[in-house]
């Protein structure tokens, strides 16, 4: 087992950082990297690190997306109870008695999502998904003075969910909060690490605010000017009860999901067939999906400029979005190992006939 490639993701997504409030884990990109090449920032937050290989052009931009889903104290109760907003994509059903941390100037505060009790709701009542204006967070605070004054809770602070790494009794399994998208920041990470000789300029992304609309992606995109795009994720697995088995794109164990098509971008038929037929000819396993929906940093990066072929490269993971989720580890291996024989083969010749 990839020891180290384990211990990165355990650091990563255990860092707090929900749309707009990044910095814990663009600090470990940083002090990851910052021995392997410049680091920059745009003005939204993102950051990203240049390996120059033997030649300037093409550049290869290798995207992640810094953020998680989360939430953010919109005020607090006289009661002391705090009341909340979402940020990014949630299905409240998933809510209700889960544990999260509010991050403040202080420190991270502990809290419990709650509701009304469910023997007050009328019948009709109990079947329906708990709006989220019926939902608060209990932080043990006895007022809004003692939120506030001692435990520094106040509006605009950023609440990220309780989801320590943990791995699974199969040893191949492991569970935690923000794979989505950890994973592809640790990719990023690892390929500038071990990437070796390379005819081209490697730019690694962490960009930001990926979960509220591909905002990061863009401004990283329009300082960077890469001639080539391999976006990384964490997209949803659908290899559990409820899905047909012969529709299943995204399985546990499957290998790297390898994205032909989604609603925000269609990318180069070409770029498709390169990186399909190099897992092939190395032998990595690999899925192919055509999701019907859902999008990624690639739907605003393929359109910076003149055009950017584009392509999504992601490690399924069960239940994204909620409090856990859980991956392979052979999956993740399995993407880092086809970046790893990609990258070197984008050289200006390659990337010219993608287009």
């Amino acid at each position: 087992m990839d020891q180290q490639s384990i211990k990165l993701l355990e650091e990563l997504t255990q860092a707090a950082g929900i749309p707009g409030h990044e910095t814990e884990v663009k600090a470990i990109f940083q002090s990851r990297l910052a021995h392997i090449g410049p680091i920059n920032r745009d003005r939204l937050g993102s950051i990203f690190c240049t390996k120059h290989g033997e030649a300037r052009e093409p550049r290869v931009l290798l995207d992640s997306h810094l953020d998680e889903v989360g939430f953010i104290v919109q005020r607090v109760t006289d009661s002391g109870y705090v009341k909340f907003l979402p940020v990014g994509g949630w299905w409240a059903h998933t809510l209700l008695a889960q544990r999260v941390h509010i991050v403040t100037k202080r420190g991270k505060v502990p809290g419990v999502i709650g509701s009304i009790p469910p023997h007050l709701l009328g019948t009709g009542s109990r079947e329906k998904v708990m709006e989220f204006q019926n939902l608060f967070i209990d932080i043990g605070a006895e007022s809004d003075n003692q939120a506030s004054d001692e435990f520094g809770v106040v509006p605009g602070c950023p609440i990220v969910p309780y989801g320590p790494f943990m791995p699974m009794r199969n040893p191949k399994l492991y569970s935690a909060k923000a794979f989505d998208n950890r994973l592809g920041v640790a990719l990023v990470i690892q390929t500038l690490q071990k990437l070796g000789k390379h005819p081209n300029t490697v730019v690694g992304s962490g960009s930001a605010q990926e979960e509220v609309g591909l905002r990061g992606a863009r401004t990283v995109a329009q300082m960077v000017q890469p001639d080539v795009a391999i976006v990384l994720e964490g997209p949803p697995a659908d290899d559990t009860p409820g899905t047909d088995s012969d529709a299943v794109q995204g399985r546990l164990g499957g290998g790297v999901q390898i994205r032909l098509y989604d609603p925000t971008m269609i990318p180069s038929p070409r770029l498709c067939e390169f990186v399909v037929e190099t897992a092939k000819s190395h032998q990595i396993p690999h899925q192919l999906a055509v999701r019907q929906s859902g999008g990624t940093d690639a739907g605003s990066i393929h359109q910076v400029g003149s055009g950017v072929p584009s392509i999504v490269l992601g490690v399924p993971a069960r239940y994204i979005h909620s409090h856990v989720s859980i991956i392979n580890i052979d999956d993740y291996l399995a993407t880092l190992n086809l970046l790893l024989h990609l990258v070197p083969k984008l050289d200006e010749n390659t990337v010219a006939s993608l287009v």
